[in-house]
């Protein structure tokens, strides 16, 4: 059986699959006066959507403080400050590490505070801000993938842009042999950029049985995308340079790499850091698999709220305000890149603007129209932190040539399974 603090119920595990712990309910009241709300983050921009906010609702007035990115101690930050019962009413938190914080029973339940606006957001958002009815946050925004590709070379050397896997392989013979220096793209080697791709194929990595955790990391499933990537790093057709490494950088801005298949905000990496590119690139779908017209997701937050937070109901409304105001979203989308999580965000003619960058393609279209078709079929769980660094590990030694995909998927199954059991949770065989 699960532990105190991670026991939750079949129905609820079977409606989102989060393990939670007793997670209190508390319910500051409302003074009905001017309150005050802090909240912390370290995204571009949520300063600017702060000050909109406290321009106009004089009521609620909200302190923002940047902290360091989560992955940069941004998170054991909450974590300490939460266990203290300092936290902040708010904070910044990606849907990858939400069930990590859910488990350690840190969220306050906002549900009665957002039901109401429920349909504002597809669903799948939703299930990774909450289970079985209780919200103990709101999605900011979700980073579907796509094809980044260099329209120059590709038109150049008349090789067609990919839409399925299968031509993708293809495509990327044909790169090699148009230029035996340059390839297609750099192997995918960050645990999270590859968990996307494991999100589109259908291949989750956690699920529940009962009560128990389940993990499945190394499935069959998850054997056929990273036996695709290993097929390409086989026969060297893709490059093997570190994630988000300068020599990475600089491939793409001498035309050695010639695509990227990642998130929406690849955008502005590839942008930031292959400037002399400029005007070269463009955008299409992610590569399909068998026809199964899905793409994957990497990345995306949410404002969650608190345990403890005095003031959850003002806090729910801000939430929701920044996430669906015109102008805040317009700042998010202008400072930050984001893609809305919301449909009246999804709605902004701030995505309707062309790239100067990209060829003068309006490239958050393409993504607009994307998001609606992120496989629903995935969950995180509440150890990411060691399934990524093992499952980052094992990678790393793909790239090296000491392990194989297969051995590094195995090796993250292993550690993660270690680290459920270690915290106490059940993990179904």
């Amino acid at each position: 059986m699960l532990n105190r603090n991670a026991r939750l119920t079949a129905a609820a595990v079977v409606a989102t699959g989060l393990a939670l712990t007793g997670c209190s309910s508390t319910t500051g009241a409302s003074t009905g006066g001017p309150v005050t709300i802090t909240f912390w983050g370290w995204a571009s921009g949520y300063d600017k959507s702060v000050a909109l906010w406290n321009e106009s609702h004089p009521g609620i007035q909200v302190k923002y403080e940047a902290i360091a990115n989560g992955g940069a101690g941004g998170y054991d930050k909450m974590f300490t400050a939460a266990k203290a019962g300092t936290a902040p009413c708010l904070a910044q938190i990606g849907y990858e590490t939400f069930a990590s914080f859910l488990a350690a029973g840190l969220l306050q339940d906002v549900g009665e505070h957002t039901k109401a606006r429920r349909a504002e957001f597809p669903d799948w958002v939703w299930g990774n801000v909450g289970i079985d009815g209780k919200i103990f946050g709101v999605p900011v925004d979700t980073a579907p993938m796509g094809l980044f590709y260099r329209s120059d070379l590709f038109k150049n050397a008349k090789i067609e842009v990919p839409k399925t896997w299968e031509e993708f392989g293809k495509a990327a013979a044909a790169v090699k042999a148009a230029d035996p220096k340059s390839r297609i793209m750099n192997l995918p080697t960050d645990p999270y950029l590859y968990a996307g791709f494991a999100w589109q194929g259908d291949a989750p990595w956690f699920g529940v049985n009962g009560d128990a955790w389940t993990v499945s990391v190394n499935s069959a499933a998850n054997g056929k995308v990273a036996g695709y990537w290993q097929g390409l790093f086989d026969k060297d057709l893709v490059t093997s340079y570190p994630a988000f490494d300068a020599a990475l950088y600089t491939a793409w801005n001498s035309g050695k790499v010639w695509a990227e298949v990642g998130p929406v905000w690849s955008a502005s990496l590839i942008r930031d850091n292959a400037a002399s590119s400029a005007g070269k690139w463009a955008v299409a779908p992610m590569p399909r698999w068998d026809g199964a017209d899905t793409v994957g997701n990497s990345g995306g937050s949410a404002t969650a709220v608190m345990k403890g937070c005095a003031h959850p109901k003002e806090a729910a409304e801000f939430a929701l305000w920044m996430s669906t105001d015109d102008k805040s979203v317009s700042n998010l989308i202008g400072s930050a890149a984001i893609l809305p999580a919301s449909k009246s965000g999804l709605a902004s003619k701030a995505l309707d603007a062309p790239e100067s960058y990209y060829g003068g393609q309006a490239i958050y279209q393409l993504f607009r129209a994307e998001s609606a078709k992120v496989n629903p079929n995935w969950r995180w769980g509440p150890v990411m932190s060691t399934t990524a660094s093992a499952l980052g590990d094992g990678l790393g030694k793909v790239a090296a040539k000491s392990a194989t995909f297969q051995e590094a998927l195995n090796a993250a199954q292993t550690g993660t399974v270690s680290a459920l059991q270690a915290q106490g949770f059940s993990v179904s065989k």
